[in-house]
């Protein structure tokens, strides 16, 4: 009898293989990181191999990884090909933009209203990770990812050096008037990104304390509402903390940004051309309000 993986652990491999990390994966495909991994360990024990070397610094394939992968990216291309030719290609006019899901919650969707009355004639289907799993890669017009600008299935366009920023309830930012003030309160973690706060104080000129109270979350989205509810301060992205800024949700207590370390992309998969004009128009939109 045939070994046929379960697919939803061949869609946690190929994007924990093609994102280099568990974190990212799970972002993309809207699930914990816990949930990835253990799709992960349940393909290997099927398999009787180790796809992947786990490090405290860094996630790798293995060779049998390495060697599997082409197999079943080009699985999922043909699958997702085969009933795209069948059933049928995408409505005329629709461009379906996926991100990741806190781009695309706290950046892309607050100003996609305004661009849609501009451009009323194209329609946007615009994608989180929430829907990955049911999502063909063939559907995707536009891709944009968080990462260093190097994955195996396409070449990657810089949109954007991202910053972040701490962010806090506004009844909270008066108290907060120097570095030396973030020593002493709580801290919201988000994990994946466990460098952020020390990096933050390595640029102050300061070493945080190891017992610092924090919250830790898994997701941007849950630090920034934390953030909101008065539970701490969090490192999020510049830009978003502007705009929740403008509109009361939080307040930036502190002018202090540093890299966030990874930067967001614009993604063409090599076996696609994308020359639709209304892809153009969307492409050229998010330059500007990602940049």
């Amino acid at each position: 009898m045939s070994i046929l993986p379960n697919l939803m652990w061949l869609r946690s491999f190929e994007t924990t293989a093609r994102l280099g990390s568990f974190t990212a994966a799970a972002e993309e495909l809207s699930l914990t990181q816990a949930a990835v991994s253990t799709h992960i360990r349940n393909l290997e024990s099927q398999l009787g191999h180790a796809l992947f070397l786990r490090s405290t610094r860094k996630l790798a394939l293995t060779e049998i990884g390495k060697a599997y992968l082409p197999s079943v990216r080009k699985a999922i291309d043909e699958l997702s090909l085969s009933t795209a030719g069948l059933f049928g290609a995408r409505q005329s006019g629709t461009v379906t933009l996926r991100a990741p899901i806190s781009t695309t919650v706290l950046v892309v969707a607050p100003q996609l209203p305004t661009f849609l009355e501009e451009h009323p004639t194209i329609k946007v289907r615009l994608l989180s990770a929430i829907w990955a799993e049911t999502v063909l890669e063939t559907e995707v017009d536009i891709d944009v990812r968080l990462g260093i600008g190097k994955w195996p299935d396409g070449h990657a366009d810089l949109l954007a050096r991202d910053t972040i920023i701490p962010a806090c309830a506004p009844l909270h930012a008066e108290a907060i008037d120097t570095p030396e003030t973030l020593l002493e309160t709580p801290l919201i973690h988000i994990l994946g990104f466990e460098d952020h706060w020390d990096r933050f104080f390595e640029r102050c000129g300061l070493e945080r304390p190891k017992g610092q109270r924090r919250v830790t979350v898994d997701t941007t989205l849950a630090a920034v509402e934390l953030a909101a509810a008065g539970a701490g301060v969090a490192l999020i992205l510049e830009r978003a903390a502007i705009r929740l800024e403008e509109v009361g949700r939080l307040k930036i207590p502190l002018d202090i940004r540093i890299p966030l370390g990874q930067d967001h992309y614009l993604v063409e998969r090599d076996h696609a051309a994308r020359t639709r004009p209304e892809v153009e128009t969307v492409k050229d939109w998010l330059r500007t309000i990602l940049t």
